[in-house]
C-alpha cells in the first residue's frame, strides 16, 4: 500500500522557520518519491501566487520557490478556500498546478488509508 504524505503549513514569512520546515519536510519527501500533498493556509496562503515563494528568506534553508517547484511537480499543492478568500486570491491568480479547497478536501486526504498529516 502506497503512503500519502499531507502537509499543512499555516505560517508563512510571518515564522520563517515554521514554514520553511513544512515545505522542506514535503518537497523532501517528494523527492524521495512519496505521494506528497501540501496545503498553503493562514500565511502560507501568499505562497500560492507567483512570485511570492521567490521573495522569501531564511538564512541556511533552500530557496522556498525551489521547494515548491519539486512539490508542484511531483505532488499536489492546495490553498486553503477561506485562507484565499480573506487575502482576496482566486483561482485565476494561482500558480499553475495550485488548487483552491476547503476542509473538507483536507479531511478526506488526510483521513485516507496510509495517509499521514503533519501540520506546521
Amino acid at each position: 500500500m502506497a503512503r500519502t504524505l499531507v502537509v499543512k503549513a499555516t505560517a508563512g514569512a510571518d515564522a520563517p522557520e515554521r514554514c520553511a520546515q513544512a515545505f522542506t519536510v514535503a518537497a523532501t519527501a517528494a523527492a524521495a518519491g512519496v505521494e506528497v500533498s501540501l496545503w498553503l493556509t493562514g500565511e502560507s496562503t501568499w505562497f500560492a501566487l507567483p512570485g511570492r515563494a521567490e521573495q522569501f528568506e531564511l538564512p541556511h534553508s533552500a530557496p522556498l520557490a525551489e521547494l515548491l517547484h519539486v512539490i508542484l511537480t511531483t505532488g499536489r499543492v492546495t490553498a486553503c478556500t477561506q485562507c484565499a478568500a480573506r487575502r482576496d486570491i482566486g483561482p485565476g491568480d494561482v500558480l499553475p498546478g495550485v488548487r483552491i479547497a476547503g476542509a473538507a478536501v483536507f479531511v478526506e486526504e488526510a483521513m485516507t488509508e496510509g495517509a499521514q498529516a503533519l501540520i506546521y
